[in-house]
């Protein structure tokens, strides 16, 4: 329980982050002089063999970025969202165009992967579209500086970040990469598919064949990963991802509440006044999405298991329903050249 009589002490980065422009400070220590990058320091030797040593002398080249923790914190104003606004970030002409050569310079690879882990190669070239728009945008943050400065400046994601900079340590030593070398989003993701530490140690693969997972260099072993990355979380084979809903009873907002897990049986979501506008298996689970445009109708749509599973690459309901739509585009557009033999 926190003493509320207590003043919070937020890590001087973090303060200076919220400065106006100008206000200085005193110099920081180096985060090798701080108890708690040593303590880090200690449980990576305990845990894994890491030398100390050799451990702080790479965390005393760190450099804080602030600019990170600038990205990461959440709008002083959110505002309220719109999902029209979201959707044109995506689903774009220049993105679309981008996809289908990217598919049409990685089908086979991406024929490869629909065959070894069930998933359409659409959905695959979809996330790799909107994560990096297929490798233009992966991100220039040096990631060994921006994982520290999460794990040890920014108390809201502390926990999670630590676990991120201890899988980040594990994978260069696996590799034998420069930790230092390594860039990345603000939050530490790298590679086409933008996979953080943790998930490149458990999901990426060496797709190509040539005996290393190299997410930034190749694009065969960034659609093998993600691939795999959607299997593992549950992908099934030839299963639906979402489909528009009627809504014919205010009742629905009791199961519209902002969960993405498909929980509700056809027949219970009909007691609530809200039908698939296509036909479902009479056993499907759903969940109720909507998504919300200012000044514009709603648009609800059932998610399946599949819209769930795309939640667990990035977990915002905006985010899975931008894939599926990216997905539904490039599907056409590929199919229309076919048929105009292009």
């Amino acid at each position: 329980m926190t003493d509320s009589r207590r003043p919070c002490r937020l890590p001087r980065l973090l303060l200076l982050c919220l400065l106006p422009l100008g206000a200085g400070a005193a110099a920081e220590p180096r985060y090798d002089e701080r108890e708690d990058v040593r303590q880090f320091v200690a449980e990576m030797h305990e845990r894994h063999g890491f030398e100390r040593a050799p451990l702080l002398r790479l965390f005393a080249r760190v450099k804080p970025q602030a600019a990170a923790i600038k990205a990461i914190m959440p709008p002083k104003d959110p505002g309220i969202r719109s999902w029209q606004t979201y959707r044109s970030r995506y689903v774009e002409p220049k993105r679309i165009e981008w996809g289908l050569s990217f598919w049409q310079d990685h089908r086979a690879a991406l024929e490869a992967a629909r065959r070894e882990y069930g998933v359409p190669e659409e959905i695959i070239v979809a996330i790799i579209g909107v994560e990096t728009i297929y490798g233009r945008h992966m991100g220039r943050f040096p990631v060994l500086d921006t994982l520290t400065t999460l794990a040890f400046d920014y108390p809201p994601r502390a926990e999670p970040f630590r676990r991120e900079l201890e899988a980040f340590l594990l994978l260069t030593r696996e590799t034998g990469a420069d930790p230092q070398e390594a860039r990345g989003s603000f939050a530490g993701a790298m590679g086409l598919p933008q996979f953080l530490p943790s998930s490149i140690r458990r999901y990426a693969v060496d797709f190509d064949g040539d005996k290393r997972i190299d997410l930034r260099g190749s694009p065969i072993d960034a659609i093998g990963s993600v691939a795999r990355f959607l299997k593992e979380h549950g992908w099934e084979k030839d299963g639906m991802v979402a489909v528009p809903a009627n809504i014919v009873d205010q009742r629905y907002t009791t199961v519209a509440a902002g969960e993405v897990k498909p929980r509700f049986s056809l027949p219970e979501l009909s007691l609530y006044g809200v039908y698939p506008a296509q036909p479902l298996p009479i056993d499907a689970l759903c969940a109720v999405i909507d998504l919300v445009t200012p000044d514009q109708p709603t648009e609800y749509w059932l998610g399946l298991h599949n819209f769930y599973v795309i939640t667990r690459y990035n977990r915002s309901s905006f985010y899975a329903m931008a894939v599926y739509e990216l997905s539904r585009e490039l599907r056409a557009a590929r199919q229309a050249h076919e048929l105009a033999g292009k």
